[in-house]
């Protein structure tokens, strides 16, 4: 059996999923993290995308992240997501009002605080959108 790594994604609600995993693939920031077994520490803020989990070589589920932290230390990976969701339970017309919703606050937006909000939105829409269009493993 190959060697495993413990997974943890923990989202405001609750404790999404826990358990041994042979890999997985985290958005982060600066690009795509792969975490096996054994990795070297580290700590990185997520970016808007689809957090990958490997068993038997194949992509087993796919998970979407609205951003947050992952922690890496040997055999653990921990992720601190600020929303995390299966990608079947993402509904792509609530979605896309989301979308045109956050535009529209951009455009209309008054002060610096107002426009990250609506920033973020539409970068959290259109990541939601991109994973369901797109299987990159």
């Amino acid at each position: 059996m190959a060697e495993q790594l413990l997974f943890e994604l923990v989202s405001p609600e609750r404790l999404v999923l826990s358990r041994p995993v042979e890999m997985v693939v985290i958005p982060g920031v600066e690009g795509d993290l792969g975490a096996l077994p054994g990795h070297a520490p580290l700590i990185s803020e997520l970016r808007p995308g689809v957090i990958v989990v490997f068993e038997g070589g194949q992509a087993e589920e796919r998970i979407f992240v609205a951003g947050g932290f992952a922690e890496v230390a040997g055999e653990r990976c921990t992720v601190l997501a600020e929303q995390a969701m299966a990608i079947g339970q993402i509904d792509r017309s609530a979605v896309e009002i989301d979308l045109r919703d956050a535009h529209d606050d951009l455009q209309h937006s008054k002060d610096e605080h107002e426009r990250i909000e609506a920033e973020t939105a539409i970068a959290v829409a259109e990541a939601k959108l991109a994973a369901l269009e797109t299987t990159v493993y």
